[in-house]
Order: C-alpha cells, then sequence, then structure tokens
C-alpha cells in the first residue's frame, strides 16, 4: 500500500504539467544555501546527474533516491561514487520522461534544476527554475494567498519584475537572487497555493518598464497612509517611485518604548557622538502628506535631533528605523522622564507597491493594472514573455 502511495505521489509530482509551463521563459539561478561540507538530497523523481555541461549523464536514480554530496578537490563524491569537478559543478536533473521535476533539500521541495558547485573549499546548491515556477514559491510568501485576486495579480507582476531586474544581484557569489528576503522569500513548491498560482498564471510574463526598461519594483507591507519618493529611502531619484496616497491614512499603527539611556546610546552610535544624559528630544508632530524640516513629503521623519547634557546630535530617520528597530519612519516620538515613546504607522521603507493598500485598492473594485499604475508612476506593463 505505501508502495502504491508513493508511486502515486511521484506520478502527481514529476509528470503533470501545464501548457504555459511548456513555453520558453527566463530561468532563474536561485541560491538556496552555500558553505557545507555534505550536501544531503532527496529525488521523489527519475534523475540524471550531469557533470558540468557534459551532454551524457553520469549517473541515472530512480525515483526516490537520497544523495549525500561532499567534495575533494578534483572530484565530488555522490553516495561514494566519484564523479568529476570541472568547475562546472554537478547538475542534477529530471529523466527524459519526467515532466515537472522537483528535488527535496531541508524538507523543501524544488522544481527545475539542482546544481551543486563548490564556492571557497565548500559546497553550494543552486536552484536553476523557471521564473514562474519560481514565484509560485514567492508570491505566497509576500502576500496572504487568501487576499483579492487583483491584489495578488498586482503582487505577482511586482515580484516578477523585482526578480527580472535583479536577476545579476548574486553574480559574483555564482547565481541570480538568493532565497531570503533580501531578494525575495522563496520556499519552492510546498507552499504554492492554487490562488497566488493562478494570479501568477493570469498575468504570465507581464512585467513593468519605464521607457523600455524594467523598472525596480519595490514593495513594502504597508505605507501607513502615503507612500515615498525614491531619493528619501535609497537617495536615488526614480521617475516611477513618487509618493502616492492611499486609500486609508494611520494604518497598521505600532508602538515601541525604550529607556532614554538606551536612545542616548543608539543615538551616540549613529552620530559618532556621546551626547551624555537625553534631555529632549526635537521632532516636529506628524501629519501624513505634509513635509516640514525634519520630515518628508509624505510625513517620514528626515532626521530627529537629540539634545543630551554633553550635546546635541541628528540621526537620519532611515538610521534610527534600523537602529531601534522600527517597523517604518513614519513616527512620533516623545520623552516622558527616563522613558522614550515611539509611536508610529505602517511596515516598510514605503516604496513602490503597498500590499495592504494594494488589498484596500483592489476591494474597491480596482483592477490589478489601475493598482500597478497607482504605486509605479509613468510605467507600462508589457508582455515580456
Amino acid at each position: 500500500m505505501k508502495k502504491t502511495v508513493l508511486a502515486l505521489a511521484c506520478l502527481f509530482s514529476c509528470v503533470a504539467f501545464s501548457p504555459a509551463e511548456a513555453a520558453w521563459q527566463p530561468q532563474l539561478a536561485v541560491g538556496l544555501v552555500a558553505g557545507q561540507e555534505v550536501l544531503a538530497l532527496k529525488l521523489p523523481c527519475k534523475s540524471q546527474i550531469f557533470e558540468g555541461n557534459s551532454p551524457k549523464a553520469a549517473l541515472t536514480l530512480p525515483a526516490g533516491s537520497q544523495l549525500s554530496i561532499t567534495h575533494g578537490g578534483s572530484h565530488f563524491t555522490v553516495n561514494g561514487k566519484k564523479l568529476n569537478n570541472s568547475g562546472e559543478g554537478l547538475f542534477i536533473k529530471a529523466a527524459p520522461e519526467v515532466k515537472n521535476f522537483v528535488f527535496t533539500w531541508s524538507q523543501k521541495d524544488f522544481r527545475g534544476i539542482a546544481k551543486v558547485m563548490v564556492r571557497h573549499g565548500k559546497l553550494a546548491l543552486i536552484n536553476m527554475v523557471d521564473t514562474e515556477d519560481y514565484l509560485k514559491g514567492v508570491v505566497p510568501e509576500e502576500m496572504p494567498h487568501d487576499w483579492p485576486a487583483e491584489a495578488l495579480k498586482a503582487q505577482s507582476v511586482a515580484a516578477r519584475t523585482y526578480a527580472l531586474e535583479n536577476r545579476k544581484r548574486h553574480e559574483g557569489e555564482g547565481f541570480d537572487l538568493c532565497a531570503t528576503t533580501h531578494c525575495q522569500q522563496y520556499l519552492g513548491s510546498k507552499v504554492e497555493k492554487a490562488a497566488a498560482s493562478k494570479a501568477i498564471e493570469a498575468t504570465y510574463g507581464e512585467v513593468l518598464t519605464y521607457q523600455g526598461k524594467l523598472i525596480n519594483a519595490f514593495f513594502h507591507t504597508d505605507s501607513g497612509g502615503m507612500t515615498e519618493d525614491s531619493e528619501n529611502v535609497w537617495g536615488t531619484k526614480l521617475p516611477y517611485l513618487r509618493a502616492v496616497e492611499e486609500k486609508a491614512k494611520y494604518t497598521q499603527p505600532w508602538k515601541k518604548v525604550l529607556t532614554a539611556e538606551r536612545v542616548a546610546s543608539l543615538a551616540g552610535k549613529g552620530s559618532h557622538k556621546d551626547i551624555g544624559d537625553l534631555k529632549r528630544i526635537e521632532l516636529s508632530t506628524l501629519k501624513i502628506g505634509q513635509g516640514s524640516n525634519d520630515r518628508t513629503s509624505s510625513g517620514r521623519v528626515k532626521q530627529v535631533v537629540f539634545v543630551g547634557s554633553k550635546g546635541r546630535a541628528a540621526v537620519s530617520g532611515n538610521d534610527l528605523r534600523s537602529l531601534l528597530g522600527l517597523r517604518s519612519t513614519m513616527f512620533n516620538m516623545k520623552m516622558d522622564h527616563k522613558q522614550v515613546t515611539v509611536e508610529g504607522y505602517g511596515w516598510g521603507h514605503g516604496l513602490g507597491l503597498s500590499q495592504w493598500g494594494a488589498r484596500k485598492w483592489a476591494e474597491e473594485g480596482k483592477s490589478y493594472r489601475d493598482i500597478l499604475k497607482h504605486y509605479y508612476q509613468h510605467i507600462a506593463l508589457k508582455k515580456l514573455y
């Protein structure tokens, strides 16, 4: 009975495929892990291992195989068998009769090809995966799958554009993107959700462009009520990343309380000054959509001045967000005796698409195209493939 169930599971995961998946699309190299002495992989499907770009398989393995991979300079050792290390690595692929191949690492399943390389004397595992399959392991981690379909479609286009625009972000490490939030959270096929996959398929190959080129489609959890101009976050002005108002303001409220001593210490770290005991905090009151000398036009903090017994120091809002572990730079700050209270709104850097904002617009009946053109100015939607 167990053998029958295993066979049926393998048939489903290793053979079923859709017509869209058969069409050409860009392939991404996603770094899953590095710095390993031993790599342990499971192969639910019948597989083949190739030495570099060799057209002939060095090993053919039955479905259900488990691999233990090590290396020793000029060779890899796979389950005790030595394979050549040409510098191009090992490629673990589907056997010719298998469609929709998956491999398993660290209890996660990944579509595409497993590439094993030696980097700095240790093993690295890279997933060579088609863009649309990659997105199916990303979008459900970036946005809840039970949100409105138009919000999921907007997220799908933004995530696809971001991935393709940043595809050489880790080129020096031998892959395009990492699998963490530094690029986009990617957890493989086990996290796939039908609603998210449907949104990805509905926008198949669609990307955002500005003057014919892919944009850097930043997105974040919630803007708090208004997104931000790019130069106020990254220092570079981008015509398509302009501050825009949301359907609702003062959203996703949060609060953090710290001691005055801790704040003074961190302010000193951020300004490279010892201000002594904290006496006063200088920051104007937040009004979303209204700027001032110490706030951007959206209301986010440009800088806070801390006055202490040994002097004063100005710290930027972006630095404070990092130093104090704040959700955003849209906040008020006040001191009462030896306690500092920070109260703010939103979650994230505030650039580009606000995910909670997209949900609200979708609930109001806006299409994903409308949502994207709201958050990314002067852009065009293009079908890349």
